[in-house]
């Protein structure tokens, strides 16, 4: 790959880092939010890294093509040099090689030319490059849900549950009621109706209902986990999309210990448009 071949490359991630992180906010379907200063500043080394190599190929094709000395010239083999008012010198130049192609000769088949060039394959790298530019790929959903288990939520100690707000219906997280549900002795979810909003996974293992759903983020989409609710008693949606759910505890299993069922009877089910930053596990939309 030539070298302004691989200066573009540079410049095309830096623009594409800071398309995604400075001009929109693309970058929270890769990462955290966290991470989008660092990118800013990824982007911005990756264009001057570009420029850099850019204006020092330009500089060394220029010398190249000014010649190898003053006065004089070199091609085909011979040497051309000025040597007074009117008149030129005309050399020929030997070296010791075989012939002006540099051949190797015998033994290995060699020809002496550099064959040692990048593969025509390297050329694909500027294919995500590009789409960052130009192509966001989907957020995480359903398809990467529906293939893991659910998050373990951390474990809360008895008097960590402060008491809950009479606000009904209660907006509520994924999260703070899986533990509310497994780990309360206090039962204070017992009888309340929650709010909840996270998008559809299929249940698809041939059982009633249908899962809500949240992806969370440790650091970036490859340490993807989801967090999620079962939910009973109204028709899942379209899968992906974004519900908040309105119910109560499905009763089954023995409520604020780990044979509870991390489970929602839906009283009703209303689409709402997927969050900005929808890899967090924030309360429904509205509250």
């Amino acid at each position: 790959m030539k070298r302004l071949a691989q200066a573009g490359l540079l410049v095309l991630c830096g623009l594409g880092l800071l398309q995604a992180s400075l001009l929109t906010d693309g970058y929270l379907r890769y990462v955290k939010e966290g991470m989008r200063p660092l990118l800013i500043v990824s982007g911005v080394v990756l264009v001057l890294l570009g420029a850099a190599e850019a204006w020092s190929a330009w500089r060394a094709r220029a010398r190249d093509a000014g010649g190898h000395g003053p006065g004089g010239r070199v091609h085909d083999g011979h040497e051309h040099a000025g040597d007074g008012p009117g008149g030129h010198a005309h050399t020929s130049r030997d070296d010791g090689a075989d012939d002006a192609h540099g051949h190797a000769g015998e033994g290995e088949g060699a020809h002496g030319h550099d064959h040692s060039g990048v593969p025509r394959v390297a050329w694909l790298l500027f294919l995500p490059a590009l789409s960052l530019l130009f192509y966001a790929p989907p957020a995480l959903g359903s398809y990467t849900a529906a293939r893991e288990a659910p998050k373990a939520v951390a474990v809360v100690d008895e008097d960590g549950f402060d008491p809950l707000p009479a606000t009904s219906p209660l907006p509520i997280t994924l999260t703070d009621f899986t533990q509310r549900v497994q780990q309360d002795p206090k039962q204070a979810i017992k009888g309340r109706t929650v709010r909840m909003t996270g998008f559809v996974t299929p249940a698809g293992d041939g059982r009633e209902g249908w899962y809500l759903t949240r992806i969370l983020l440790s650091c970036c989409a490859a340490d993807a986990q989801s967090v999620k609710v079962r939910v009973y008693g109204v028709q899942a949606p379209k899968a992906d999309a974004w519900v908040t759910v309105t119910g109560a505890w499905h009763a089954e299993g023995a409520l604020g210990t780990s044979s509870a069922a991390v489970a929602l009877d839906a009283r009703g089910v209303e689409k709402v448009e997927r969050p900005t930053n929808g890899y967090t596990d924030s309360l429904p939309i509205g509250s």
